[in-house]
Formats: C-alpha cells, structure tokens, sequence
C-alpha cells in the first residue's frame, strides 16, 4: 500500500474505528474461545460486540490455523477490512527455547545474540505472530527485581549491544520478510529502577543518571530501528511512564527521531488512576493520549472516552489520526495489506518448530552463557572415570527454561540427561525431590539430607540448586536470595561427608551464594538455559565446550548491599586499603560484589601484558587513542577470551563512576597462543551528560584492559 493510500484509509475511518485501532485486548474477546463467557469482562470494560469488530490487535495468540482463521474473520467484520495485528511476549524463543536475556547477555555475544532472535522470528512468523514485545531493555541494579531475568543486566554498553542485536534479529533487514517479525523495545523507561526491587514500584532517579545509564540500550533499540515502544508501569519524576509528555514526546520523539508505535504495558492506561495521576479514565485516557500512547493494552479508556474528549475540545483529533496512521504505517511495513497472513503456515509450522537447525542454536546458546565462578583445584572439567552422584532439586528436573517460556519441559532439558548423554555414569542420586514455586506457598524442599547417604561411595557429587523459575519474572520480587534452608544444608552435610561439590545454580537473578561457597568444590552459574539446558551443562560440565560466559551483572555478598554493581560514583570518603573509621564502608562485609561484572573463569589461563596507549590527532573517525595489549593463553586447551575496555574520567563537572566499559571484543586463543588486541577510544566514547547537554571535557583519563571489572592493567593519559 502506497502512502497515499494510507493517508486515504485514514481519512475514511471514523471516529469509532479509530479508538478501536488503537486498543488492542486478548484474543478471547474475539470469540477464540467457545468454552469463555464474556459477558462479565466486557460489560467491565464497556466494550460492545461492535466495538471488537474495529479492535486493531491482539497479544499472545498462537498457532498458524487459529490466527489465520481469527484474521479471516476479524478481516470479514472489520468495516474498511483492516488486517489484525498478532503480537505476543516471545522473549527467549517461542518453541525452541533458548537462555533467559540475562543468561544470553553473560555470552557477551551479539551474534548469537543476533542469530538466537532470528530462529526466534521464524518459529513466531510462521505460526501467525507479527510483532514481540522484545527486547527488555531496562538496565538492573537491584537482583531482588524478579524481571532481572528479561534484561541484559547492569551495563549500558552491554545492555546496548544485546538489545541491538536482537531487535535485528527478530527484524532483520525487512520485517515483512514472512521469517521475520517486528520488535517493541521495552520498559520505556527506567522501570528496572524500582524503588527496593519491588515490581510496578516508584522510580526516582535523577535526570543525568537516567540519561548516562538507564536510557542507552532504549536508545540503541530506537537506532537499531525497533518498531514499537512500550511505556513501563512505573512513574519517572513523579509522572506515570504512560502519562509521561517527557519521556515519550521530548526524549523518544524529538530528540531521538523515534517514529514507530507506542504501546502501553498491560493495563497501564488505567493504572494511572491507581498511580493518583488520573481521577478518572477519562483523564487517564487524555494524558495517555497527550503522551503519545497509540495502542492502549487490556483497558478500553480510549474508547470509552475518546469520542467525549474530542467533541468536549479536551483532545485534538489530531492525536488520534497521527497514532492511527503510525498503526496502519507499521500494519503496512510488516506487509499485512498484501497479506494478512504473512508467514503463518501450519505444515511449515510443523517443520521449523524444534527441527534440529535451532535445537543447535539453542544449545550452542546455553553453553556460551553459563559463568563459571569456582574451581578450586582444576575439579572441572569432569573425570568421567570417578564415581559422580547427583543430588539437589534441578538433579532431574525439566523446568529449568525459564520465565516466559511457552514450550514444554523437554527431557534434554534436565541435568540428568544432558550427563547420561555425554556417557557420564551416574552412581546414584539424593534428596531430587523438585522445588515448588513459592508463588504457590511452597518455601523450600523438605528436608530429606538423611537420603544423601546414598552417596557415600560417590567421589563427585553434582548438585543442582536454585531458585523455581515461577519465582523468577513478573511480580517475582523477593528480600531473601539466599539458596532455601533445605539446600544450603544438603550443600553443607555433603561437604561434611567428604565428598568433592560441584554446585550447578538455576536462577533467573544472581543469588546470595556466599554462605554455601565454602563447601562447594566448583560453582557453575547456569541460570535458566532454555530446552537445551542439561545439554548445554553437560558440554561445560564435561569439557566439550569451554566456558567463556561473563557475568553481566555483579553477584552480591549479602542482600544487604543492594543494589551493588560494579560503575558506581566514588564518594568524598572512599574506602582505600584497610577497612577503617570515617570512610564508605560496612562493619560487617566488604564494598565489593561476591563476585562482580564481567567475572567468568575458563578451563584456559589468560594473561595480558604490554599495554599500549598512542595518542591520535585529527582523526576524521573521532579516534583520540589507539589501545593495545596482548593477551596469551597460558594453558594447554584452546578457549574463548572476552577482552574487556573500560575508561575512569579523573575529574569532569560532574561525578564520574570509578570505571566503565566502553568496549569489549572476544577472541580465540589456541593454547599458549598470544594475539595483541587493539582498540578505538573515540570522542564519543569520553562524552558525558552533564545535566544539561552532552558534553566532552578534555582532561586526565585512566585506560584499563582487562579480564573483568576489577582484573585490569591500567595507564593514566592526559587528553588536551
């Protein structure tokens, strides 16, 4: 459809059409669901049968014969006959089931990154979806959040990076491609800033840290080309998101260039009279309109009180129109004029759907994103000709994908498989009984420590633990990350036994480890790792694959620091050497993380030397330094190394952090092969806000490279 055409349909709909344009509701309200009675739910919303027949979209529809056959239908009652939009929550894979975005942001991998979200595509275009809300933008500080799980963690580069690979892998280079669908970046913004880590709570953060740390991945989904963007249910400067003229006009429009849809989170609309921002729905609907929402979810304000707004001259129908026309632009971008349908096939369904092509995605995935955070004495990887026991609740559980996962539990998924098929032998297995989710009051596995004698004769013991992945995600906030009683205490009994440990952790956030570590022999960050999980586990545990993950976001040693993480600001006392009076610190842990971002350790050594820094004048590119070093793997096995750049600005006109990344690149290393890793820093990469504007302050900068956030080679350069 040409342009033209479009501004024509505008102008032939009427008022009615368009408010229900931009309303999108569940698909039951179509009619999908014979056994659902209605009646009750619409007339709540005010929402009359006539009205559905002008509804723009739907969320979380699947299957290519119910959403082809929900189109046919909706298209026949439709009065100009506009297609629906299908959109769903498809955050880490739809069948194939791939690590939570947490996990994957621990690969510090675009490219799988990248390639993960394509396979993600095809499995969703093909059973009839169009768009998924994806990616989860919002930087996290604080692990008691339970939707840590959805975000790429505590940095913004690496938030960035991850959030732009995956909105081009859902998009592609077009999204009307029928393996392709659209992307909404979200929670604009600031949402994983929730005051105690508590879902749908207060965000208070001042505009130059809102800017510096919480708004740079959402502005790399809008550079990336993302075509949605979702408001957050949380307020930004006392101002609900949705209702937020700053936020979405100011920032996301004007100065961004954004010119793709904005839709509200679940009900968030109405929630703005909960907030005490709105009195009533009309004014939540006014303010959502001013702000620039084109798509209300799961509430009907717009069209309850769309028509009374404009006649009353409190709304210009301007806003209407220009929010419907960016409705029925993005329609036309994913190419639904031509075909509503797009790539929804059922026998293509059948075919791509876990065919083995993205079962090796996935496992390739969960093995790069899994953080080794213990060794001690070379433990891992596996001697396959000692006598290994499992025990724990994960020992052979097959819910370990994740929150938001709308596959089944797969038997490859489950510790115990992923070993039996790389031929390691069992001897026996204790206390597996699997954790229920505290979400259903259930607080712990009982405790059955008396059971792990089974294991005497055992040299290894793998013991899978965590946290249920129900207790992880959307309202999953929790002030206790410590492992629940029962597993601390078997962790304990088989340290007391005598046996080697290998602590395999399930978690979608990182979890209060520090009292168990002493008895673990090795500890493996395993997250939840999607349909290949015990593949993916099993190839780390027995040393096919390497483990190169790196934790994108720091683990805490007690609950009591949080939020703590690795770019903070110094303060007028920092704590130097020895902890002492009258500085920032506690009486009773250290300032730093357990273990901190950018941590990982690997079956090869690394050892970097000969930092170089030159000094480069004029560069067209914007390039103030070439940096260098040299990175040598000591070791005899072959693996992969994240080489890590982060900058200190000494002093500038306002309060810089200790260090942040500004670059990272992997390389592979045969064993004891020495590369030198070189690169850019650039005007842009120094540049700062600083309240006002952004800013670059020539002035003393300290250049570190390293492995981590805090294992790095330094050098101080003064930059006129």
């Amino acid at each position: 459809m040409t342009d033209k055409q479009i501004h024509e349909l505008l102008a032939s709909m009427s008022l009615e059409e368009k408010l229900g344009e931009m309303t999108q509701m569940a698909p039951n309200f179509f009619g999908t669901e014979d056994s659902v009675d209605l009646t009750g739910p619409m007339k709540a919303m005010n929402l009359r049968p006539e009205d559905v027949s002008c509804l723009g979209s739907t969320l979380n529809a699947f299957g290519a014969e119910k959403l082809i056959q929900m189109q046919k239908e909706h298209m026949a009652r439709q009065p100009h006959h506009i297609p629906l939009m299908f959109m769903a929550d498809v955050i880490h894979g739809l069948k194939t089931v791939y690590p939570i975005p947490l996990a994957m942001a621990c690969s510090f991998d675009t490219g799988l990154m990248e390639e993960a979200a394509a396979m993600a595509a095809r499995e969703s275009a093909v059973t009839g979806v169009h768009l998924t809300f994806s990616p989860m933008a919002d930087l996290v500080r604080d692990p008691r959040w339970g939707r840590v799980m959805e975000s790429p963690g505590e940095d913004p580069l690496l938030g960035a990076r991850m959030t732009q690979a995956t909105v081009k892998g859902y998009q592609g280079e077009e999204m009307s491609a029928p393996d392709r669908i659209a992307s909404c970046f979200k929670h604009f913004g600031g949402y994983g800033g929730s005051e105690a880590g508590r879902d749908y709570n207060t965000v208070d953060i001042s505009d130059g840290t809102l800017r510096e740390f919480y708004l740079t991945a959402y502005k790399a989904a809008v550079d990336a080309g993302a075509a949605m963007a979702m408001t957050s249910f949380n307020t930004i400067d006392r101002i609900p998101a949705t209702g937020n003229k700053k936020m979405f006009r100011k920032i996301l429009r004007e100065e961004w260039g954004f010119d793709g849809v904005a839709i509200t989170d679940f009900g968030a609309v109405h929630e703005m009279i909960a907030h005490g921002y709105a009195a009533d729905g009309t004014e939540a609907a006014k303010y959502a309109l001013e702000a620039g929402a084109d798509i209300e979810m799961m509430s009907t304000h717009y069209l309850n009180e769309g028509r009374k707004l404009v006649q009353q001259g409190k709304i210009d129908i301007s806003l209407i129109d220009e929010a419907v026309l960016r409705i029925l632009q993005l329609k036309n971008k994913l190419g639904l004029f031509e075909n509503p349908f797009k790539g929804a096939d059922p026998e293509k369904e059948k075919q791509v759907h876990l065919c083995k092509e993205h079962l090796e995605i996935a496992r390739r995935a969960a093995a790069r994103s899994i953080v080794l955070l213990k060794n001690e004495g070379g433990l891992l990887p596996l001697d396959k000709s000692q006598k290994i026991g499992l025990a724990g609740p994960f020992a052979n559980s097959a819910d370990v994908l994740g929150g938001w996962a709308f596959a089944e539990s797969a038997e490859q998924a489950t510790l115990y498989s992923g070993l039996k098929q790389h031929g390691v032998q069992i001897t026996a297995m204790a206390m597996a009984e699997p954790l229920r989710p505290m979400q259903q009051g259930f607080m712990d596995v009982s405790d059955q420590t008396a059971e792990l004698e089974r294991l005497a004769d055992c040299d290894i013991v793998i013991a899978g633990v965590g946290e249920h992945p129900d207790d992880t995600g959307e309202s999953a906030s929790k002030t206790v990350l410590r492992l629940s009683h029962n597993q601390e205490k078997m962790l304990e009994r088989l340290h007391d036994m005598g046996k080697k440990v290998i602590a395999v952790i399930f978690s979608g956030r990182p979890m209060e480890i520090r009292p168990v570590l002493p008895f673990c022999d090795a500890v493996v960050q395993a997250w939840f790792l999607g349909i290949e999980a015990g593949n993916g586990i099993a190839d780390v545990l027995c040393g096919d694959v390497n483990p190169s993950g790196r934790l994108a976001m720091s683990i805490p040693q007690t609950v009591g620091q949080v939020p703590v993480y690795y770019n903070h600001m110094n303060t007028g006392r920092p704590l130097i050497g020895e902890p002492h009076r009258y500085v920032s610190c506690y009486l009773d842990c250290p300032n730093e993380p357990l273990f901190p971002f950018g941590y990982g350790l690997s079956y090869s050594d690394y050892r970097y030397t000969d930092l170089c820094i030159d000094k480069t004048v004029g560069a067209e590119d914007g390039t103030l330094l070439n940096v260098s070093v040299d990175v040598e793997n000591t070791s005899d096995i072959a693996g992969r190394e994240t080489v890590q750049l982060y900058i200190h600005d000494v002093a500038a006109s306002v309060v810089r952090p200790v260090k942040e990344l500004k670059d990272f690149v992997q390389i592979d290393l045969q064993p004891h092969q020495r590369r030198t890793v070189c690169f850019q820093v650039t005007r842009a990469m120094l540049s700062f806000w600083n309240n006002e504007a952004r800013v670059f302050e020539p002035g003393d900068f300290e250049i570190m490279v390293g492995h981590s956030s805090d294992e790095l080679l330094c050098e101080r350069v003064t930059i006129s």
